[in-house]
């Protein structure tokens, strides 16, 4: 898996990303073969990417032309379609996109559309999305799932953002910048003064990153691979309004992050909502998730929950635990795990294709595989893996 910086001190928005990513090597062909797989309605976009200059840099400008559009698709214009968050959730969910990339499509479209819903005080499913929404968001953020699937980005970090000022006109008149949505989205973030007014964050940028970057105050310690820039519409006159994105690798040998411990222990639980909180756990975005029995005061025999999971995910995972188990404290840990460069490889075996994942400490046919083919050719699991990894050993001579 491979690392991205973003280097948004100039500001951030969903096609300066979109832009960047194909600056790094996204085939626009590729996109928009995936984009088809969207039930938009035929010829509702086109997308024109071209080389700019942003005060003396060049960087890559995409352009989503919508039917009927003479001039740029930011800024307001009412006569394009609302859509509910509702119907775009099921869109996204029905397209022929893979799992991975529909997955980060919905977290970036949930945490744009909870923004919204606060701001307008209505529901997450009835937010309708004006110019954030129709059609030009849901081409930027797909597109920057698509993209972040095809560089195989498996971590996002990103530098302090600029708050921008001023004014900006929207389909709901004129609003301060950052817009309240863009403000509500930054909680969180690192954001700076550097850059003058202007709108440099737009909606749907901060929902990128709010969904999916954790935070460097430097640039996390990686290998460049290559670098892509991304140019804003305007052209500032303070700083060059481009995204810089850097695509790396992490060390190889054995790679070290920083994660949360999380520790609670309950005495009042049952087997069942203690079942059913770890599943929780693990959809939320927890690393990992376990229990042990332990005793407590008056020798209650208890339970002690535990979970690991990044800084992004801490808040709304402790928040879960404490809805599920009536738990009124959880101890917070931070560690250092060292962790093994793994690929995963598919094989073509005498029972399809199957997963092999492997590390310094061998390879080995994934569990989820073995299980499906032991169950079909109703033979033992451990047999299903030893005549798998026979199969691999033979294949490697």
């Amino acid at each position: 898996m491979n690392l991205l910086y973003l280097d948004a001190t100039a500001g951030i928005s969903g096609d300066m990303t979109v832009a960047a990513l194909l600056d790094l090597g996204l085939p626009l062909d590729h996109l928009q073969e995936q984009l088809a797989t969207l039930a938009l309605p035929p010829d509702s976009f086109t997308l024109v990417a071209q080389r700019v200059e942003r005060r003396g840099m060049a960087g890559l400008h995409l352009d989503v032309r919508l039917p009927g559009d003479d001039h740029h698709h930011h800024g307001a214009h009412g006569h394009h379609h609302h859509r509910s968050y509702a119907d775009i959730r099921a869109m996204i969910a029905a397209s022929g996109l893979n799992e991975r990339v529909k997955a980060t499509a919905q977290r970036i479209f949930l945490r744009l559309a909870e923004a919204e819903a606060l701001v307008h005080d209505t529901t997450v499913d009835a937010v309708t999305f004006h110019e954030v929404g129709a059609v030009d968001s849901i081409v930027d953020i797909v597109a920057t799932a698509i993209g972040l699937d095809y560089l195989q980005v498996g971590r996002l970090h990103v530098s302090a953002v600029p708050l921008g000022g001023g004014f900006v006109e929207t389909a709901h008149g004129r609003l301060p910048v950052p817009a309240p949505a863009t403000a509500k989205l930054l909680t969180g973030c690192a954001v700076h003064a550097r850059c003058g007014d202007g709108e440099r964050v737009t909606p749907t940028g901060a929902a990128i990153l709010a969904a999916l970057a954790e935070r460097a105050d430097t640039m996390p310690e990686m290998t460049i691979t290559r670098i892509g820039h991304g140019a804003g519409t305007k052209d500032f006159a303070d700083c060059p309004n481009l995204l810089r994105a850097f695509l790396g690798t992490t060390p190889q040998s054995s790679e070290q992050d920083m994660v949360r411990e999380a520790v609670c222990n309950l005495d009042d639980v049952t087997p069942e909502q203690l079942g059913y909180t770890l599943e929780r756990l693990l959809e939320a975005g927890a690393l990992d998730v376990w229990h042990t029995a332990i005793q407590m005061k008056k020798n209650r025999p208890a339970v002690q929950l535990s979970f690991l999971c990044t800084a992004a995910h801490l808040d709304a995972l402790i928040g879960l635990v404490m809805a599920e188990t009536g738990s009124l404290g959880v101890r917070v840990y931070e560690v250092t795990r060292r962790i093994a460069p793994r690929t995963v490889e598919e094989r073509l075996t005498p029972w399809g294709t199957v997963h092999f994942k492997r590390s310094p400490a061998g390879i080995k046919p994934e569990y989820e595989d073995c299980r499906r083919i032991a169950r079909e050719q109703g033979l033992p699991l451990r047999e299903v893996q030893q005549r798998l990894l026979r199969e691999e050993r033979n294949d490697r001579r």
